[in-house]
């Protein structure tokens, strides 16, 4: 009995990806549940497992093509023939895998138009910028690997002049640029922010000497075991600890029933800076992990998010959220929370700055951190003593361990 394997539902909104790789062959003996292709989407590269165990009879999408959800991926020669349609399993669980042809009340993309889009070489955040461009791809010759059609390959198009129906400004010298894949994305769930939210920042500095003094003195130590020390793991953990004093920021609001409910664990979203864009992959159980545990975990995380290799399921579930642009020179800030969170944590550049210590002036290591709160969560009395806690952490990384559970 054949099989058509078919782009199954992906989750977040995903409507299409595009064949990166296969990772089997026609005629190639696979097994089930094994990954058979690495597709793109606009957020991951992601490798889907085949439902059933057979041979590979076809490969049906190229490698390059864009496929919709419920196109052919790949058909399969099932080794023992089911009346019963297993789930297709992937990163975000069990998916619903789309219907046998016909029982669909949407049409699926003409034959005709599929193959023309799949001869050409372009990733699914490209063929979104030559839509909104309206740059025609076909025809366009690819500077990528293969031939592939990169973001620069439209972009010229436009600065040379070969498009004329461009958007540009009434005067005719600025050229708009599209809010396309990841970029849209962010926007959306920064406007759905600011929507569902009532937002307020709290700004305060502290004095984090011993805590410098503590990294400088441990980094080489780590530098041997390749694990480079930064001082996120610190901000971490101390506002892991904060949070068991103060659960409501480590929270959400269900507010169709109006309320707060508490998490009972501290999974924590870390904004990372990508090429792509932001993206805020997941550590979870934070106060289950040491220092160094997350020090391994964030190298990991950061650098599949900027190979585009982060799974989608390393992308949900945080009950708080931490953004570092301090590492960027940043200073205070009013960052936005990470809905449905209610919190967010943004540390800025700690710089040497004059400090009075015990009456007198010195030169200390001086830390700015800004917190924005759903105020519906909390009250700003609550705000100011939850982030004073997180700095008196920071402040004498000693209590991390004296108060640890």
């Amino acid at each position: 009995m054949k099989f058509e394997f078919r782009l199954p539902d992906l989750g977040e909104g995903i409507a299409e990806a595009e064949i990166r790789s296969w990772l089997v062959g026609e005629g190639e003996q696979i097994k089930e549940h094994q990954p058979v292709v690495e597709v793109e989407t606009d957020k991951a590269l992601v490798e889907l497992p085949s439902p059933r165990a057979g041979r590979v009879v076809s490969l049906d999408s190229p490698a390059g093509s864009l496929v919709r959800v419920g196109d052919i991926l790949l058909t399969i020669e099932c080794s023992e023939p089911s009346d019963e349609r297993p789930p297709s399993y992937g990163i975000v669980g069990v998916l619903p895998e789309a219907e046998e042809p016909g029982a669909t009340e949407e049409p699926l993309t003409p034959v005709s138009e599929s193959k023309k889009m799949s001869e050409i070489r372009a990733m699914p955040s490209v063929r979104v910028l030559a839509r909104e461009l309206n740059v025609a791809l076909e025809g366009l010759k690819g500077t990528g690997p293969g031939g592939l059609i990169t973001a620069e390959d439209v972009r010229v198009v436009i600065k040379v002049g070969q498009n004329e129906s461009v958007a540009r400004s009434p005067m005719g010298n600025d050229q708009r640029l599209p809010q396309g894949g990841i970029r849209r994305v962010i926007a959306r769930k920064l406007l759905q922010s600011q929507e569902k939210t009532a937002f307020v920042t709290n700004m305060d500095e502290f004095d984090v000497t011993r805590l410098w003094n503590l990294k400088q003195r441990e980094e080489p130590h780590l530098l041997e075991q390749e694990l480079p020390l930064t001082f996120l793991p610190f901000f971490m953990k101390a506002a892991q600890h904060a949070l068991l004093e103060f659960p409501r920021f480590n929270a959400r609001l269900d507010d169709e029933n109006e309320t707060l409910i508490l998490e009972p664990d501290c999974h924590m979203g870390i904004a990372v800076d990508t090429a792509e864009g932001l993206m805020v992959p997941v550590v979870r159980d934070i106060g289950r992990k040491s220092i160094v545990d997350l020090a391994a975990e964030l190298q990991d995380l950061s650098v599949r998010s900027h190979q585009r290799r982060i799974a989608l399921q390393d992308l949900q579930g945080s009950t708080f959220t931490l953004t570092n642009f301090g590492s960027y020179g940043g200073y205070f800030a009013t960052p936005i929370i990470n809905y449905p969170n209610v919190a967010i944590l943004g540390c800025g550049r700690i710089s040497q700055r004059p400090w009075v210590v015990d009456g007198e002036l010195a030169v200390r290591y001086i830390l700015p951190l800004s917190l924005t709160f759903d105020h519906r969560a909390s009250d700003g009395a609550e705000a100011c003593r939850f982030l004073s806690r997180i700095g008196r952490y920071l402040e004498d990384p000693g209590l991390l361990f004296i108060e640890s559970v």
